[in-house]
């Protein structure tokens, strides 16, 4: 998983570097392993990576000597060599500057057809739109790969001419919104709350399938074959920031929703309402409205906020927890507690969580009630799921699982109740990590 995001401004008295950081910083929640940014301008592009969080990389020393009009940048929860950190540059045939979200399924295939010499996916991928540039055009060259290339993904490109492309699969499986600054400039990104930060205005989303041309003079827009619409229905539980919307449905309201069902579904006495920061928190004040059971601030964070979910070891996600998940004694000491999460994937932190309110704050009883449905399957489009057989969900039943983790009772929202809370119909969402079935575009 990544956040990309691009800004074009029409004027070259713009410096647009320091405008991608602060949009970078709002999608630092889609990735921790790395973040880069590349600007264009009339000596061609200038680019930063580095591996780590987007405060780390970037100094005021190296954001104000970066000029440009122009820039993208890119956060990506995937672990990748040096040289692979996006965004990346390919030379020939057309130089670009280039960066992604999500997965295809056939690149690989599409790049041995067409002579490409294959690298790491995103390399690859961006060669074939160089190419394709070459002989079609940059508009049609994008439309050409968007029809070409199977999966879920969305992608921003930077040509040296002074062009930026925009483009969303027709899939649609993974999110891409517009915005503007008046006349001044465009912005592009994987989600709303990052043309916000900036002072822009969010305007859409991009319709899937559907590409835009950003020029000196212009912004021009085509559309590739039209195909089944597919949105990931983890980006309302999990991924995407409360403030955002996606698919033109706020984030803050879906969870609201998803509150609401769990509470209809299952309910339990208890004292106090407890949601673990920060996305559940709206879980668990609709839970708290619906049922009127007190919520109570149960933790507080500590130091930066890591998303212990997509860390990569064991070890980094249980220091994740710990990091996020100190608690607040007065308001859980001795009492009933039902415990709101988004998301229970291998369980190992949340026992570490319940195993601390027992033993350390001697709660009478632990519900935990969990936002989404069980995921019990991998994701091919590139959200960190670990293999199946460390899925606590796929092999345990909840009365199993709450004996494990040490709660008194276990619960996961049903798929309907997402499906109802997220708004749209099932044939438009992607619900594989939690059934094991998968969009068309799935398949080669």
């Amino acid at each position: 998983m990544a956040g990309i995001v691009g800004i074009y401004a029409f004027d070259k008295l713009w410096r647009m570097a320091r405008f991608t950081y602060y949009s970078l910083l709002a999608l630092q929640h889609r990735g921790q392993e790395s973040a880069g940014l590349i600007t264009c301008h009339d000596e061609g592009l200038s680019e930063y990576k580095g591996k780590s969080t987007v405060d780390r990389i970037f100094s005021e020393e190296k954001l104000t000597a970066m000029k440009g009009w122009m820039s993208i940048g890119c956060v990506d929860a995937e672990v990748r060599p040096e040289e692979s950190i996006q965004p990346v540059i390919i030379s020939k045939p057309v130089k670009i500057a280039f960066c992604m979200d999500g997965k295809t399924v056939n690149w690989q295939k599409l790049a041995e057809g067409e002579g490409v010499k294959a690298g790491s996916d995103v390399e690859t991928i961006a060669q074939l739109l160089s190419k394709y540039i070459e002989r079609h055009g940059p508009l049609d060259g994008a439309v050409k790969l968007l029809e070409s290339l199977k999966g879920g993904y969305c992608f921003i490109a930077l040509t040296e001419k002074g062009e930026m492309i925009a483009a969303r699969s027709p899939s649609g499986l993974k999110p891409l919104v517009i915005g503007s600054f008046g006349f001044d400039y465009g912005v592009v990104a994987s989600e709303s709350c990052a043309i916000d930060v900036i002072g822009a205005e969010y305007k859409a989303d991009i319709p899937p399938g559907e590409v835009y041309l950003f020029t000196p003079y212009s912004i021009e827009r085509a559309r590739a074959q039209k195909t089944d619409v597919t949105y990931c229905s983890f980006e309302y539980v999990y991924l995407a920031r409360p403030d955002s919307y996606i698919n033109d449905i706020s984030i803050y309201e879906a969870r609201m929703r998803i509150g609401e069902v769990l509470a209809e579904e299952h309910p339990v006495d208890g004292d106090v309402v407890i949601g673990v920061p920060e996305t559940a928190i709206p879980f668990a004040m609709a839970y708290s409205n619906k049922t009127k059971i007190p919520i109570a601030m149960g933790f507080v964070r500590t130091g930066p906020h890591v998303r212990s979910a997509i860390k990569p070891t064991q070890f980094e996600r249980l220091v994740g927890v710990q990091l996020k998940l100190n608690p607040i004694k007065p308001a859980i000491r001795g009492k009933k507690l039902i415990l709101i999460d988004d998301s229970v994937v291998r369980g190992n932190t949340t026992k570490n969580t319940v195993t601390l309110m027992r033993n350390k704050l001697g709660v009478k009883e632990v519900h935990v009630r969990i936002g989404s449905p069980k995921i019990v399957s991998h994701c091919p489009f590139g959200v960190e799921v670990p293999p199946e057989d460390e899925l606590i969900a796929r092999h345990l039943t909840d009365d199993e699982v709450a004996a494990v983790v040490g709660a008194d009772s276990f619960h996961w929202l049903s798929i309907d109740g997402l499906v109802k809370a997220i708004g749209l119909p099932r044939s438009m969402l992607c619900l594989g990590c939690f059934t094991g079935e998968y969009p068309p575009c799935s398949k080669a």
